[in-house]
């Protein structure tokens, strides 16, 4: 018994009111990751196609998402454990909600991560004089090399710079062709607009307006992946349970079963800085979705521009230099650049994981002959030779690569995701946790409504409109 107190008094104090923000991170790491190809890309693409109207799309989707997310790191701070392997405590056959992650997951990540070499490669070519193809290479070898080392934090952090310089340009820009309050109510009413005749007449774009608004859906916040490694960053950051936990690891199931009221008391304290964390991220992923879509529908749209192909980064650089010359469109190609070369390195930190969790949990003799580590860096190698692949038969249609992957990682499982999710708060969780930590620590009912929306949001827009953009 003296054991197991020592093992709930490893739980650190919550931090409480303004304390709580000094230790706020995971957010900005789930930002970092997402910010890239849905933002620069295919936010700008879908305002100047169908301008400020469809601007509640990405209010629903990132709000939905929001709640995923935070309801999956809520039961990580519960437990100690990841998204990963709450899936593989769900009722029902052994593991079969990992083994369609795993499958669906496999697929997903590949194009995924490919669309974003693709498009970064593009970004690298616009700055120097060497092809797409190379620039596609470059990054990928140069993320893969800083993941598997793990020296890329300083990195990052120039990243950040970079990101921060293209927001706020980006933010500028929307600001001064913002279509005003009215035009902004008007974008929240849920209208879909038609698709206009002169962006019809460009490659890949058809009357059909969902073909637009379901990529921009599911990668507004990031897809399926996204929620799951937010769990990650949670952990790394050693909110409540997860303190010294460290990645690949199921709960101790034993702590949770002799779980103290004290200890519950302690980790209900920082379920609430998982709410301020996520909200942070949420905020942020809105202002910057909602400013690179709105800088799209006032500086692309009236042009008759769209992001595609191969001209997909000077199109895109078109924001800053109708403000600022040549000299802002530069700095967009940069900044750009940047920014894509950093949700490649922070999706080459997730993916692998990911899928290591579910290897891990799908094969146990594998895992025993195997470690961890050694699985997570045998994902990196898979990515990169699917990585070339793809940039070197598809290098040049970043657009369509990146619809493609937020269609299959941000739509396709995101239904099944939210009611997983509300199954492992509901269900999974207290059959972990002693009872006293279960009157403690039970979620709002808040939690359960949301989720079931977020399933029958993101069911509709699978089952009434995805089949027919297919």
């Amino acid at each position: 018994m003296t054991e197991m107190k020592n093992v709930n008094d490893s739980i650190k104090i919550p931090p409480r009111g303004l304390a709580i923000l000094a230790l706020v991170g995971p957010s900005f790491v789930w930002c970092a990751e997402y910010i890239g190809s849905g933002e620069v890309i295919l936010s700008t693409r879908t305002g100047a196609i169908l301008g400020p109207g469809v601007l509640w799309a990405i209010i629903i989707g990132i709000f939905l998402k929001y709640w995923i997310g935070m309801s999956g790191a809520r039961y990580t701070v519960c437990t100690g454990e990841g998204m990963i392997d709450m899936f593989a405590r769900i009722p029902g056959p052994k593991n079969w909600v990992i083994w369609i992650v795993l499958i669906a997951q496999i697929a997903s990540a590949a194009i995924s991560i490919g669309s974003i070499a693709s498009a970064a490669g593009i970004f690298v070519n616009s700055l120097i004089p060497v092809s797409p193809y190379f620039g596609g290479l470059f990054v990928t070898v140069f993320s893969l090399v800083l993941v598997w080392s793990g020296l890329f934090d300083v990195l990052k952090i120039v990243m950040s710079f970079f990101v921060f310089i293209i927001i706020c340009g980006v933010l500028y820009v929307a600001v001064n062709v913002i279509p005003g309050l009215h035009g902004l109510t008007q974008g929240l009413i849920l209208h879909v607009p038609p698709v206009p005749n002169w962006a019809q007449q460009l490659p890949g774009v058809t009357g059909n307006p969902w073909r637009e608004i379901l990529p921009l859906l599911g990668w507004a916040a990031g897809g399926f992946a996204s929620q799951v490694w937010y769990t990650y960053w949670v952990l790394g950051a050693g909110y409540g349970a997860a303190n010294g936990r460290g990645y690949g690891k199921p709960a101790d199931v034993e702590m949770l079963r002799n779980m103290t009221r004290a200890t519950a008391e302690k980790i209900k304290g920082w379920c609430r800085v998982v709410y301020t964390d996520a909200t942070i991220a949420m905020f942020i992923g809105n202002f910057v979705t909602c400013g690179f879509f709105i800088a799209g529908a006032g500086v692309l749209g009236p042009k008759q521009l769209a992001p595609d192909g191969a001209q997909v980064a000077i199109t895109l650089s078109t924001l800053f230099s109708s403000k600022w010359g040549a000299l802002g469109g530069f700095l967009f190609l940069l900044a750009g650049a940047a920014a894509l070369i950093g949700t490649q390195i922070g999706q080459l930190a997730g993916w692998p994981r990911l899928l290591a969790d579910s290897v891990r949990i799908c094969f146990p003799a594998f895992n025993r002959k195997l470690l961890w580590k050694n699985q997570f860096r045998l994902f990196l190698l898979f990515f990169f030779f699917s990585n070339m692949i793809i940039v070197f038969t598809l290098g040049l249609q970043p657009v369509i690569l990146v619809k493609i992957g937020a269609v299959m990682d941000g739509l396709l499982l995101t239904p099944l995701q939210a009611v997983w999710v509300a199954v492992g708060l509901y269900i999974v969780l207290p059959r972990l946790l002693s009872k006293a930590a279960w009157t403690v620590l039970k979620p709002h009912v808040l939690f359960l409504i949301i989720l079931l929306i977020a399933f029958l949001v993101f069911g509709y827009f699978c089952v009434f409109q995805l089949p027919f953009i297919l």
